[in-house]
């Protein structure tokens, strides 16, 4: 295993993901930790365009340099219910992994205290301002670390949690002619079959001839590699009726979709979806994560003790496993409940509602609009803590 600098640290991140990255620059930017010893750890660097990342945001956000694309429209499509929808205050915006990687590699090189560890991490332990053991293989790593930030998601194991999988292929494909509206994207698209499990695809142009097309599903297990690529092929060819392209890039992802209990608090500070910034019912992360960090930041430069820092309204939760249950039940399809959302509420108050930042006037109006019995009937259960 590899040394490190220092056996002594006051910050220690595990894992150099979305979460890390998006904590430790406003840590660096802000100038307040120059001082202190920061230490990052991860199997390998990033050197991989390997995902995309996709939000709607109503302000400048904090990696608003590195957006690589924003379209001030969505479309909804499915057979029930397909239309063009305005979004404002809203935009929805794409920032690709590796200029986000790159982007902050650049920051981390002008901070000396700062260090990269690049390792695999099998296991770990560690004591509140103590010693961290890391085990890679055979080999042990003992540091003394006065914080510790955990972006490594393992699943706890327990039964009673739903567990849904949303998994998706994307290929970034170039046409031969024009094809593409670079103001408009597709933000789901039901009318792919349904065979799997509740699946759509999203088409996001960044010029008149490139798009990034994903196809995704909400199951309970994934697919062969293949079929992903089956998929994708029907739905350019026979969907968007697209005959000649190329694919320039691919990427393939999975995010956990969950009703499980997550801490802030555990063996560590838990942060990314390690710490429940993944919103179960949907697989949203990205602005969760940039709010959790704003947090976590906030306090740090306080003084505050983490402990104190809030977490996911229990309300939100609520409607999350809510959905989560009909989902994995299957007792209304996936497609029909987000047709009736577009369908009979604004578009702007959805994404509020998606974002956690709606009131309960508003959660109440959305709900209403969505069928009835099903959703008492997961709602009773899940209020009794029956899941199976």
């Amino acid at each position: 295993m590899p040394r490190t600098k220092f056996n002594q640290y006051d910050h220690v991140f595990l894992g150099m993901g979305l979460a890390s990255l998006s904590l430790l620059m406003r840590m660096l930017r802000s100038g307040k930790f120059s001082g202190q010893r920061i230490l990052l750890i991860d199997r390998e660097p990033k050197t991989k365009n390997d995902r995309t990342w996709c939000f709607w945001e109503k302000e400048t956000g904090f990696f608003e340099e590195i957006v690589y694309q924003r379209w001030p429209h969505i479309s909804f499509l499915s057979d029930e219910y397909s239309a063009g929808l305005a979004i404002s205050p809203y935009e929805y915006k794409m920032i690709r992994g590796i200029d986000l990687y790159n982007y902050c590699y650049k920051e981390i090189d002008k901070h000396e205290n700062v260090e990269l560890l690049y390792t695999s991490i099998d296991n770990w332990s560690w004591q509140a301002n103590q010693q961290l053991t890391i085990r890679s293989g055979n080999e042990t790593l003992e540091l003394e670390a006065a914080m510790v930030f955990n972006s490594i998601y393992v699943p706890n194991g327990a039964k009673d949690p739903i567990r849904l999988l949303q998994h998706f292929k994307g290929w970034m494909i170039e046409t031969e002619e024009p094809f593409f509206d670079r103001n408009k994207a597709i933000m789901m698209d039901f009318r792919v079959h349904q065979d799997h499990g509740t699946s759509f695809a999203y088409v996001l142009p960044v010029n008149e001839k490139q798009a990034l097309v994903e196809y995704t599903l909400f199951t309970k297990e994934l697919l062969a590699q293949q079929t992903y690529e089956e998929e994708l092929k029907d739905y350019i060819g026979r969907i968007l009726k697209i005959k000649q392209y190329r694919v320039i890039e691919n990427e393939f992802g999975i995010i956990p979709m969950t009703s499980e209990k997550f801490r802030f608090r555990d063996k560590a500070y838990n942060i990314g979806t390690a710490g429940g910034q993944t919103k179960g019912s949907s697989g949203y992360t990205f602005q969760f994560i940039q709010k959790n960090a704003d947090q976590i930041v906030e306090k740090l430069f306080s003084g505050a003790s983490l402990d104190s820092l809030k977490g996911v309204p229990a309300r939100f939760r609520f409607y999350d496993n809510v959905l989560l249950h009909i989902l994995y039940h299957e007792t209304l399809p996936g497609k029909k409940i987000f047709s009736t959302l577009f369908k009979k509420n604004a578009a702007s108050q959805v994404l509020k509602f998606l974002d956690n930042e709606s009131s309960l006037a508003e959660e109440l109006k959305i709900i209403s609009t969505l069928p009835t019995m099903p959703f008492l009937k997961a709602a009773i259960r899940e209020s009794l803590g029956i899941r199976d």
